[in-house]
């Protein structure tokens, strides 16, 4: 299944992206059980995660027996799509977890992940614009596989992370990278005493989607294309072959001492190809395209705060 979030009449809802387009989930409930009411779990993809099989098994129906009902069905152009996960308690990025890109950006990679988070506030949907701020003249792009934490955890064990997943979307880890590396920087310092806060969650600087892919429709995390574009023109490509700690590590080591919960995101690093290695930057009338094999692409175009 590919679940995304949207608005419909001012309400938050959760859809199913089908072969005809964008099945409204509360919607097909009412039609198909005669009913105005709709489950909780179909108004909230946390809701939906945090309830697991039971509420996954129903959303499973609902695409079976509505997926060729017109009536039901809305064009993927026409909705307002929302982040897959609007209010994730925690978003946890990795530094450096491509060998390649810590080569490229001088940084060596760490022992052990390295995480950092990011707030709600820089979250935004697919088709919604990154603001470039008016403080910020270096902002940069970052392709990422996205995994959505679906299971409660913590000290998860290596061999039984995956089972912890909910599914895995699109991020783009939206980078100021004048803030995140101030002038003067002390070069001793390595990486991992950056300026995270500014550099990372100025506002708008998540856009996550257009969709959740459930595991069954990816198959292995550990091998899946990466691809960015900036006005048609590929900035990054890459595989999450290429990560130094895979998907199982990456959920074992945040869970230490910390509780993943559903709606929890772990972004799981970029690959090479970042502007700041370039010299490049985002500038207003940009359009930026973050797609993940077997997952979907990412649209956002860039607009001056």
């Amino acid at each position: 299944m590919k679940l995304l979030s949207f608005v419909k009449d001012g309400i938050p809802r959760v859809g199913a992206l089908v072969a005809g387009g964008v099945l409204d989930l509360p919607l097909a409930y009412s039609s198909i059980h005669g009913t105005e009411a709709a489950p909780d779990f179909l108004y909230s993809m946390r809701r939906l995660a945090e309830l697991g099989d039971p509420a996954v098994g129903v959303v499973r129906e609902l695409i079976d027996r509505g997926r060729s009902d017109s009536d039901l069905l809305l064009d993927p152009s026409s909705i307002k799509w929302l982040p897959p996960i609007p209010d994730p308690e925690k978003i946890l990025c990795v530094a450096v977890n491509y060998k390649a890109h810590g080569e490229e950006t001088k940084h060596a990679p760490p022992e052990k992940p390295y995480f950092f988070p990011k707030f709600r506030n820089a979250l935004i949907g697919n088709g919604d614009p990154i603001l470039k701020p008016r403080v910020s003249y270096r902002v940069d792009w970052e392709v990422e596989l996205g995994v959505v934490i679906g299971r409660r955890g913590k000290y998860v064990d290596e061999k039984e992370a995956l089972n912890h997943v909910f599914g895995y979307t699109v991020v783009n880890d939206v980078s100021m990278r004048d803030w995140q590396f101030p002038p003067g920087w002390p070069e001793k310092l390595n990486a991992f005493g950056q300026n995270w806060i500014w550099g990372k969650s100025m506002d708008s600087a998540t856009p996550m989607g257009p969709v959740i892919a459930t595991p069954d429709e990816v198959g292995d995390p550990g091998n899946l294309k990466l691809t960015l574009k900036v006005n048609g023109e590929t900035q990054q490509e890459g595989n999450t072959g290429g990560m130094i700690f895979g998907v199982p590590q990456l959920i074992h080591w945040a869970s230490q001492g910390l509780t993943l919960r559903p709606g929890d995101v772990i972004s799981t690093g970029t690959p090479q190809g970042v502007g700041e290695a370039k010299g490049k930057y985002l500038k207003n009338g940009d359009t930026v395209e973050a797609e993940v094999e077997k997952v979907g692409k990412l649209v956002n175009p860039v607009k001056d705060e």
